[in-house]
């Protein structure tokens, strides 16, 4: 949780900062593609976790965020940040950090029965909900307040106390001799073909490109461009928008806590993948904050129903050899974000916003429906092995 705070403080923060210092909605959607760079190389480190230990690999990214909140915090006290710097941050930071929640993932899988792994699932989001929730407020109203510097102090306290509480995790776990011994291009390949003969596991990958190149770019990287040009207002503005995206996501994730085994996974993530869409393409049309909120809200409650089941899923597909590839490989999905975000600061410059949002929307519902038909005996049916419960 601790973690997941100053993530998305970091991300308010330096979102807002890029905006107001060069003025750019293109150098904005950079920004927001940098924090993704890591996704090519997500597998790998799935397969790390494998190899040494999920806790080891979550440990050490999570050193690499705290150091890094360390040097820009004293960057910021000698007043030495600029826009050029902080590109440098997101590019490091976005080597390691889109990993993290496949990590999480996969050492939730690692201690639960599988017969209460829905639950978990549900119960491990309320932590990353719930810090969107207090950590964009507590990073738009620290910035706003007191400063860049100070903003940043609590953001690298925060990864220090994350990196701390990680430590006492579990137990270092590791795939043993056998795995060592075997080349780690041979594993990355078993781990590509598991998901290329997998038809559930294979439709999950495609939606989760698809909704990460044209649906999170509205409520993530692109917030700040909304409410600084669309609704005109400041960073306390911003970090309500983002808490009302995640208000509905926690409300999500605690529903499908307390339903637990009584869903089934492929079809929760096909019928909330479409009601997501649709609650963007409203949102984007509201003409005031107010009536953009609520919408945020109920945006982030089906994007919950929607991903906790497929990752749920996943890890029921992949089981314990393969875990760790299958979670690296979907965050290799999320490649899908910068590519979004990139073509929607050049789109924007010609469509307007709205514009922009609606073609993703309707891209976005044509790809998710084209998934349902062409998989759709392996994602249905209450007896496929993709809705076992």
């Amino acid at each position: 949780m601790l973690t997941s705070w100053a993530i998305e403080m970091e991300i308010i923060i330096l979102g807002w900062y890029i905006l107001v210092e060069t003025g750019s909605v293109l150098l904005l959607t950079l920004y927001g593609a940098l924090q993704y760079l890591g996704t090519l190389i997500a597998p790998m480190l799935g397969l790390a976790g494998d190899r040494f230990g999920h806790r080891n690999v979550l440990c050490a990214m999570r050193a690499t965020y705290a150091c890094l909140a360390a040097v820009l915090t004293i960057l910021s006290l000698l007043h030495s940040v600029n826009a050029g710097v902080v590109f440098a941050i997101a590019t490091v930071s976005g080597l390691v950090r889109p990993s993290d929640l496949a990590m999480r993932n996969a050492i939730v899988a690692e201690t639960m029965p599988s017969d209460r792994l829905m639950g978990a699932m549900g119960v491990s989001r309320t932590t990353s909900d719930s810090a969107r929730i207090v950590g964009s407020l507590a990073g738009a109203t620290v910035f706003g307040l007191l400063g860049m510097t100070w903003a940043y102090l609590l953001v690298s306290v925060f990864y220090t106390g994350g990196f701390c509480l990680t430590l006492g995790v579990g137990a270092a776990r590791t795939r043993g001799d056998r795995l060592a011994r075997m080349s780690m291009w041979r594993d990355l390949k078993e781990g590509m073909h598991f998901i290329a003969d997998s038809p559930q596991s294979l439709a999950a990958m495609l939606l989760a490109f698809t909704v990460n190149m044209t649906a999170f770019p509205m409520t993530l990287g692109l917030l700040p461009f909304v409410a600084r040009n669309i609704y005109h207002i400041g960073q306390t503005g911003l970090g309500t928008l983002a808490a009302s995206f995640a208000v509905g996501a926690l409300i999500g994730s605690i529903a499908v806590s307390l339903a637990g085994r009584g869903l089934r996974p492929a079809r929760m993530m096909m019928i909330f993948a479409v009601v997501w869409y649709l609650c963007v393409l409203v949102f984007v049309w509201m003409p005031t904050p107010a009536l953009g909120r609520v919408l945020l809200v109920a945006a982030g409650l089906a994007q919950s129903l929607s991903m906790v089941p497929m990752a749920v899923m996943l890890l029921h597909s992949a089981g314990p050899q393969f875990r760790g590839r299958v979670m690296g490989v979907r965050m290799l999905a999320i490649y899908g974000l910068p590519i979004g975000l990139i073509c929607a600061g050049w789109l924007i410059e010609r469509l307007g916003f709205a514009g922009m949002a609606t073609s993703y929307c309707v891209v976005g519902l044509i790809a998710t429906i084209a998934i349902w038909v062409r998989w759709r005996a392996a994602l249905w049916p209450k007896d496929a092995v993709a809705n076992a419960r």
